[in-house]
């Protein structure tokens, strides 16, 4: 797979050396000469270039890539490099950076964005999850679809514990894609039962959360 990265800042090149290290080839784009690090990702390709010009995005053949994720520092940059990436040049999937919480109600399909990562409320989700058990937490949206990835924790006394996945009525539009549980990830089948304590992930449309949260915790 082939990934175009608009920023090179600690950020950038953090996820440039984790997609390398899976295999993928990696192009990361700056416009500032400071942040043109090659000794620091050797194995990545770079080009020293504004990523809001038309030319520069020609000179990275992003026609190219299955992915571009717009990593700046800069909000106004991300969106319009992800729109230029989904409109101009048709790449398949686009995962922008947002830096200002106030910003994330334009991360959207109409600026071409496909998947937005917000640190603040990444974080927040995640310290949710550390301590919240019985309740139910949002930890991404999928902004193509209008999809989230949910997540909770069974508590001790949770009315599914003992039941197989199979015989439990889920809310339409939701999928249980992975337990977790001492220690272990679980793809889950339908014979598979429910334990307290076990780490629930669902993929599920945002107007049936509340659902699914009530038949996790017994309508607590």
């Amino acid at each position: 797979m082939r990934v175009a990265i608009a920023g090179a800042g600690s950020v950038g090149r953090s996820i440039a050396m984790e997609l390398l290290g899976n295999g993928h080839d990696v192009l990361l784009i700056d416009k500032d000469p400071r942040k043109i690090k090659v000794y620091n990702v050797p194995n990545a390709e770079w080009l020293l270039a504004d990523a809001c010009e038309i030319s520069s995005l020609e000179d990275a053949q992003l026609e190219r890539c299955n992915v571009v994720i717009a990593a700046t520092g800069d909000d106004k940059v991300n969106l319009v490099v992800s729109l230029l990436a989904k409109t101009e040049y048709g790449v398949p999937r686009v995962v922008a950076r947002i830096n200002h919480p106030n910003n994330e109600w334009l991360f959207n399909e109409s600026w071409g964005v496909d998947v937005a990562v917000s640190t603040p409320r990444l974080l927040s989700a995640l310290v949710e999850e550390a301590v919240s058990v019985g309740d139910l937490v949002r930890l991404m949206t999928f902004r193509q679809s209008e999809a989230s990835l949910v997540e909770m924790t069974m508590p001790a006394d949770a009315p599914l514990a003992g039941q197989r996945i199979g015989s439990i009525e889920w809310p339409a539009d939701t999928a249980l894609v992975a337990i977790l549980r001492d220690g272990r990830v679980i793809v889950p089948n339908s014979d598979d039962p429910l334990e307290a304590g076990d780490e629930l992930l669902f993929v599920t449309s945002e107007d049936v959360e509340e659902e699914l949260g009530a038949l996790l915790s017994g309508g607590r």
